[in-house]
């Protein structure tokens, strides 16, 4: 199961008391405080790992807790500190603070690690409280409650090329063809329910090269309001260097306008921008006439004008015969990696 937001709560461990104790050995009539300090409460960490692709560790275990440090003992003895817990995510997760919404670290790197919860410090015993004039102190103090916090999680596919386009245009055909990636295909909408990544290699070596697609559910019209799937999955191409938006030009598609798919899918885009300030509509773009094997010549010929006006790189392919699918690929590895070009 694809899970690609949770909530925790974490509670670093408390400190241990200080103990309050005198020495009463043989031999030792004014032994004195003796009272040791109380452990310090283990840590809560948090640190990226690319063996987990999904949140699905977090959904049905949300409550994560370090060990309290123990209490301090007799003859000076410090208590033992508690053990720390170190929480996995995969590469790609966002952690914000559940009450602000303020952004605590985003996990881009594979082992990053930070502290997201410290625990208390443990308590002085009454050996600390011996003075002169105050020999036999009974003071001590209770150790210090770990912190205790609330996050979200968000987890964001790491890829290069993000696909989009009304369901069923072809985006789940397409990462099957130049990739390993083998997603549910079916001639009916919303055959793809989550993310698929998949990894596309061009050239031979030495000069080989790969680079990630990402394949997000289809949008629909008024996706930004709630229709279809939502844009609940966008998030996951917010990091991509180019969008590839694909548009059917066949007319299985059952719409008659080609241009005005390419319009209303940007007009989510924009929508799903606006509402999470990320500037998606305004990535790098190339227009993608899909299904060619069997295209309506004038819904293909308008399209190509259309991105011609909007000074947008226009290609055709066709997933089923392969025509133009090597050219795609390179055009993309070119997009992804200029420099390499």
């Amino acid at each position: 199961m694809f899970i690609d937001e949770a909530k925790i709560r974490v509670k670093a461990g408390d400190g241990g008391n200080g103990c309050m104790a005198f020495r009463r050995e043989k031999f030792v009539p004014r032994g004195g405080p003796s009272g040791g300090d109380g452990g310090r409460g283990g840590d809560v960490y948090m640190e990226s790992t690319q063996r987990h692709n999904t949140l699905i560790h977090f959904r049905y275990n949300p409550e994560h807790k370090a060990q309290r440090g123990e209490h301090g003992m007799g003859s000076n003895c410090t208590g033992q500190d508690g053990r720390s817990i170190t929480l996995q995510v995969p590469v790609g997760t966002a952690l914000y603070d559940a009450e602000t919404g303020e952004l605590v670290h985003d996990f881009k790197e594979p082992d990053e690690r930070i502290v997201i919860a410290r625990g208390g410090r443990g308590g002085r015993g009454n050996q600390h409280f011996a003075t002169s004039t105050h020999q036999a102190p009974r003071e001590h103090e209770l150790g210090r409650a770990g912190e205790e916090r609330n996050f979200r999680l968000e987890l964001k596919l790491l890829a290069d090329v993000g696909l989009v386009g009304y369901p069923n245009a072809g985006k789940s055909t397409l990462i099957s063809r130049i990739s390993a990636a083998r997603p549910k295909i079916a001639d009916y909408p919303f055959t793809t329910l989550e993310p698929n990544l998949g990894v596309v290699t061009v050239g031979e070596e030495p000069e080989q090269q790969s680079f990630v697609v990402a394949d997000v559910p289809g949008l629909i019209e008024g996706a930004h309001l709630g229709a279809g799937l939502g844009m609940q999955f966008l998030r996951h191409i917010e990091r991509t260097r180019v969008l590839a938006h694909l548009v059917d030009v066949s007319d299985a598609s059952g719409r008659p306008d080609p241009v005005e798919d390419f319009r209303v899918i940007n007009n989510e885009l924009a929508s799903f921008a606006a509402a999470s300030e990320h500037p998606l509509a305004k990535k790098p773009m190339i227009v993608v006439a899909t299904k060619i094997d069997a295209a309506n010549p004038e819904k293909l010929k308008k399209l190509a004008a259309h991105a011609k006006r909007r000074k947008l790189e226009f290609y055709a392919v066709s997933a089923v015969t392969g025509e133009g699918i090597e050219e795609l690929k390179w055009v993309l590895a070119r997009r992804v990696r200029p420099e390499a070009h």
